[in-house]
């Protein structure tokens, strides 16, 4: 402590040129500003006291300014306070000094001119955008602010009252952002309030101070360059204070999001980012040049503040359309975010924060030295000395190893990120046949046929005609010739297939107007390996992709391919997107459908690059595919809920029963959903209530959208069937099944009752009355009971048997197999005569063996039924493993699109065991 101390003592004794100076200047304006950390509050204080000794605003923001300074080197040179409480001190004074320089200006001009009105007579306001680290309360201690500024509409002022005076807005906005600026950036005996850069505006410095609405938004979408992007990712309206939350900013935002974010996977900014950044980096050598200190800018040099907040606002541009929990503006808190969503591991995220706290308070006492904006370490040594010993350093090489460690971590990650060094892939040689193609690139299809094999040139031949490739630009074809090449070069070498190479090009020409898909495979070359790989394995998978081509980027994790689908985690993604889509006010039902669908199709591509690695067995595949649909069930139902107009609770009294694949969580691809719903409420609105819920919820999750849908839903095993309410009370549902009445189910009812389970309902759903029969239990016991009483129902054994036998014949019937070969599925011995023997079982033995009853699926309870002995020894297990490599051989054949049949011999070894079960149990 006392080392410390003795440090902080120098750090005082060492503000000699800077600190001092405003110690002497002004002594007696200290006191004004109130005691502890500057806020926005004790900031508006401290101007109106040097307001009430007479000086006018643009004196009284000046002074104001550097007892801010002042302070703020104290608490953070001595205090060692956190970086966010300078940070929010300068941003703060900034948004005071513009909302006060803003109100002023317009008071003056509205004397001379009147008020400026809109086409509707309405009057117009004025937004001060704040860009860069203003927009992101992060400003510096000697920042300058980026500023833009934007009225609501053209028209004209209302004038004087005798008629004069009258200007066009756009000249009254031009004269505001003049006197504003003579407030805040002219230099005057106390200085300057901010420096004021407009260079960010549209068309730069040759563009117009002020600009409306309508051009500002004619302006990004067609002359807006890649670069802005970067730049309105971070706007903010920071002034005047009355108009930052009013409803009119919305408009603004409806502009701003649609050009920074885009619908697609983007990364086609990687070459823009690259190209601003390589002119950053030529800009500061030239700064450098005959100025060896120069180089050492902790912003602008290599591993500097810039290239973090490049890092992280390219992955934020590029994923922030799909992903809107990344559209934040502060560097630390988008870090965090991008760690959250696997974008980055949480090791380098904290590093790079580190990195960038450590380099944002080097910056500031650089600042604090001379009040100049510069990021440049000074060369003097006591200067050095004190930085190094104000940040807590015992001596000058301790903080320079530190600085210089940081420093480079930064641009390893970042030279990474950008392709610096050559990315990995599974073959090793990602990065040489990327630049060799790019070193032999064809300029014509002709040139590009006689580089590829046959099959390649025969496919590629067809494009001279191919109106999408005529019509791409020519950076465009320049990067699909280069993939071409890649492609031949992994077939040339055995790491693809000419089929695989045949079915890439197939579906990469319906995708060639979104060029983003283009620069995505060049710039992740193992995301082009794995998508080989994938489209030749099978059909299916190509035919997804075409579909869903934006799940692609879900190849691009290492760390993908060996987890498992999480609900909890997909269900807590999916609420930060919609917080932050209600953040935004994005949150209407398009958004949120397309949401819903691109998280699903995402999920259900994991699982397919699993399957098709190897990683998962096909009963992993079922499991998690059936856990997906679990959880959109349960979030679409939510958010259904929450959206439907004439709702009378705040949470449904409401469950969906899951039956078929979907009960038995035997999912596959593409599969639909046989579900079945029912409510328990005794609201006398109810029915009316849960059947418009009910058809929003079927609606939501079935209609097309741009981004395709979620799932086919069939509610055939509904009570009556298609004739049947779409949703029914529960006591109805539990007397159909009972047989209570005269309205009950059938026998096949029944064996679709074997295979049914709860999916989702509310937690706190209980019947109110606790002396009711079911004893006031949740309905998920009260359903589990009203299944059981189904399954153990006393029968008539010889009358069952006869019944599902014949439902089994008119099933076959209904699915005829080509004379001579084995369906998998529906000939004797297949997989529907496993079905229908388990049904049986389960039907006639579950009152006399318990274990029975869970709905375990038919391996398990073939098991548990050989071990209750309903079973001779062997067949049980025979057949459970005959069926699992029966659903091994139809999920193959399904994802290659093709019949799931056999020759007879081959089937044999499999069909005998079935047959065996089929004799035990019917014969």
């Amino acid at each position: 402590m006392a080392q410390q101390a003795m440090n902080h003592s120098s750090a005082q004794a060492s503000y000699s040129r800077f600190h001092q100076r405003l110690q002497r200047r002004y002594a007696d304006e200290l006191a004004l500003l109130p005691e502890g950390e500057p806020c926005l509050e004790s900031m508006q204080q401290g101007l109106q006291a040097l307001l009430q000794r007479g000086l006018d605003l643009s004196a009284s923001l000046r002074i104001l300014r550097q007892l801010v300074m002042q302070r703020l080197m104290v608490l953070d040179c001595e205090q060692q306070v956190p970086l966010g409480v300078v940070t929010r001190a300068v941003t703060e004074l900034a948004e005071l000094a513009l909302d006060r320089a803003c109100t002023q200006v317009r008071v003056e001009l509205d004397a001379r001119h009147g008020e400026p009105r809109g086409r509707d007579g309405q009057p117009v306001q004025l937004w001060v955008i704040g860009m860069g680290k203003l927009g992101a309360r992060e400003l510096n201690v000697s920042s300058d602010i980026d500023l833009i500024y934007v009225y609501e509409q053209e028209g004209e002022t209302t004038g004087q009252s005798d008629g004069r005076g009258v200007i066009s807005n756009h000249e009254y906005f031009a004269r505001a952002v003049k006197g504003i600026y003579a407030l805040i950036g002219d230099t005057t005996e106390h200085g300057f309030v901010f420096r004021v850069d407009l260079a960010l505006r549209p068309h730069g410095n040759s563009g117009p101070p002020a600009v409306s609405l309508a051009s500002l938004e004619e302006y990004l979408q067609t002359q807006g360059r890649e670069w802005e992007r970067f730049a309105w990712l971070k706007s903010r309206v920071v002034a005047p204070f009355d108009v930052v939350r009013s409803p009119q900013v919305q408009a603004l935002r409806g502009v701003v999001l649609p050009f920074v974010f885009r619908r697609y996977l983007d990364y086609a900014v990687f070459d823009a980012l690259r190209s601003l950044h390589r002119q950053i980096r030529e800009h500061a050598a030239r700064r450098s040049a005959g100025h060896p200190g120069r180089a050492n800018d902790v912003k602008l040099s290599r591993g500097g503040i810039r290239e973090i907040e490049f890092t992280v606002q390219l992955l934020q541009v590029v994923r922030g359309g799909q992903f809107p929990e990344l559209r934040c503006r502060p560097t630390l808190e988008a870090l965090q975010r991008l760690a959250r969503a696997g974008l980055m591991s949480r090791q380098v995220a904290d590093e790079l924060a580190a990195a960038y706290v450590f380099l944002r308070r080097v910056e500031h006492r650089i600042q604090y030295l001379d009040d100049q904006q510069t990021h440049v370490l000074p060369t003097r040594d006591d200067d050095l000395d004190w930085i190094a010993r104000s940040l807590g350093f015992g001596d000058t090489c301790a903080f320079l190893h530190q600085l210089d460690a940081h420093r480079e971590f930064v641009a390893e990650e970042f030279d990474t990120l950008l392709g610096g060094s050559a990315p990995s892939c599974g073959s090793g040689r990602c990065g040489s046949a990327q630049g060799q193609a790019a070193a032999g690139m064809p300029r014509e299809i002709d040139g590009l046929m006689d580089k590829l094999p046959e099959a390649l040139a025969g496919h590629v031949a067809g494009w001279r005609g191919n109106a999408r490739i005529q019509g791409l630009r020519e950076e465009a074809r320049n990067r699909l010739f280069r993939l071409v090449q890649l492609t031949a070069q992994w077939v040339a070498d055995g790491e693809a297939s000419e089929e695989a190479a045949l079915r890439f090009l197939s579906w990469l020409e319906p995708l060639l107007r979104r060029e983003s898909y283009l620069a995505l495979l060049l710039e992740r070359p193992a995301v082009h390996e794995r998508l080989l790989h994938l489209l030749g394995a099978a059909r299916w998978p190509a035919r997804y992709l075409q579909q869903h081509p934006g799940v692609i980027d879900e190849l691009a994790s290492d760390a993908m391919l060996g987890e498992r689908f999480s609900a909890a985690d997909f269900e807590h993604e999916l609420a930060l997107r919609l917080a932050a889509l209600q953040a935004t006010g994005e949150d209407d039902d398009e958004n949120l459908l397309n949401l819903l669908r691109r998280a699903h199709h995402a999920e259900v591509f994991r699982t397919l690059a699993r399957d098709i690695e190897g990683r998962i067995s096909v009963e992993q595949v079922a499991d998690d595919l059936s856990a997906l649909a679990d959880s959109v069930l349960r979030v679409t139902a939510r958010w259904c809920w929450s959206r439907l107009r004439n709702r009378h609770r705040a949470s449904p009294q409401f469950a969906i029963i899951g039956y078929g694949k979907l009960g038995g969580k035997e999912l596959g691809y593409g599969s639909d959903l046989d579900i079945v719903f029912v409510f328990d409420d005794e609201d006398e609105s109810a029915p009316e209530v849960y059947a418009a819920f009910v058809r929003k919820l079927i609606n939501w999750l079935a209609v097309k959208t741009g981004e395709g849908d979620l799932f086919e839903i069939d509610t055939a095993l509904r009570p009556n069937g298609n004739s049947g309410l779409l949703v029914t009370s529960f006591a109805s549902y539990a007397n159909y099944q009972q047989q209570r009445g005269s309205n009950t189910a059938w026998t096949w009812e029944h064996q679709a009752m074997t295979r049914a389970r709860f999916v989702l309902g509310s937690e706190d759903l209980q019947t109110e009355d606790a002396a009711a029969p079911d004893g006031g239990l949740a309905l998920e016991a009260r359903f589990d009971a009203v299944r059981e009483a189904v399954i153990t129902a006393p029968r008539d054994a010889a009358a069952l048997r006869d019944e599902i036998v014949g439902m089994r014949e008119r099933v076959r019937t209904a699915h005829p197999v080509r004379s001579g070969l084995f369906d998998v599925k529906h000939s004797p011995g297949g997989m529907v005569d496993v079905e229908f023997a388990v049904q049986f079982l389960v039907l006639s033995q579950s009152a006399r063996h318990p274990e029975l009853v869970a709905n375990v699926g038919n391996i398990a309870l073939l098991l548990r039924a050989e071990q209750a002995g309903l079973l001779p020894q062997g067949v049980g297990q025979q057949t459970a493993s005959a069926y699992r490599e029966l659903r091994r051989l139809q999920h193959v054949a399904r994802l290659d699109e093709r019949a799931a049949v056999l020759e007879p011999a081959q089937a044999a070894p499999l069909c005998d065991p079935v047959k065996r079960l089929w004799k035990a149990v019917f014969e």
